[in-house]
C-alpha cells in the first residue's frame, strides 16, 4: 500500500492526525500558515520578535498536536490562539510598538503612486490616533479586534483561538470598534466625503 505524501493531504485535521505516526506530516501545517502567522505578529509585535514567536508557536503547536480537536478541519484559529498566548506575553513591547508608530514613517502596500500618496495621507492623518486607540483597549478586546482585521479570521475562528464564545467575541470586538472610532472622532478616514 502506498501512503500519500504530506503535501497532498487536504483538511489540516488529516495532517495533524497524521502526524501522530509520521512526524514530517506537521511541516505542511507549517508550509501552510508560518507567512500568515508571521505577517500577523509582525504587524502587532514588529519584525524582530516575529519569527522566533511564530517558531515557537509551532513548536508549542507540534507537542500538543495530540490534544488536537481532529472534529475542526482547519487549524488557523487553533494556531492564532497559541500566538495570541504568546503575544500577550509581549503586551509591553505591544505597547511600545503602538507608540513607536507616532515617529515611524508610513510604509505602503499600495500599487499606483496616486493611490500610494491617499493612502500615506490618510494614514499619516489618523496614525496617532489609531496607535493610541490600539494602545489603550484592554488587551482582550484588542486581541479579538486585530484578529478579525489583521488574522482574516471569522467570528467563530477567533472564539475557538481565544476559546471564549462567539457572543463574548461579538461583544469584544464591538466595544473595540467603538473605543477606536471614538478616538478617530467617530469617523472612518477610508470612506470619501
Amino acid at each position: 500500500m502506498i501512503t500519500q505524501p504530506a503535501t497532498t493531504r487536504g483538511a489540516d485535521s488529516e495532517l495533524v492526525s497524521a502526524s501522530w505516526t509520521e512526524p514530517e506530516a506537521f511541516a505542511e501545517l507549517f508550509d501552510r500558515y508560518s507567512a500568515m502567522l508571521y505577517r500577523y505578529v509582525s504587524k502587532r509585535l514588529g519584525p524582530e520578535p516575529a519569527e522566533d514567536l511564530v517558531g515557537e508557536t509551532f513548536l508549542i503547536a507540534f507537542s500538543r498536536r495530540k490534544s488536537y480537536d481532529l472534529a475542526y478541519p482547519d487549524a488557523r484559529p487553533w494556531l492564532f490562539g497559541i500566538l495570541t498566548k504568546l503575544i500577550s506575553r509581549h503586551h509591553r513591547k505591544e505597547a511600545a510598538r503602538y507608540r513607536a508608530f507616532l515617529r515611524a514613517p508610513v510604509d505602503s502596500d499600495v500599487e499606483s503612486p496616486a493611490d500610494r500618496v491617499a493612502a500615506g495621507v490618510t494614514a499619516q492623518a489618523v496614525r496617532a490616533e489609531l496607535a493610541g486607540a490600539l494602545a489603550a483597549l484592554p488587551a482582550k478586546d484588542r486581541d479579538v479586534l486585530l484578529l478579525i482585521a489583521w488574522g482574516d479570521l471569522t467570528y467563530e475562528e477567533v472564539g475557538r483561538a481565544l476559546g471564549i464564545p462567539v457572543g463574548t467575541v461579538r461583544s469584544r470586538l464591538n466595544r473595540g470598534r467603538r473605543k477606536v472610532r471614538a478616538a478617530l472622532g467617530d469617523t472612518n478616514p477610508m470612506e470619501e466625503e
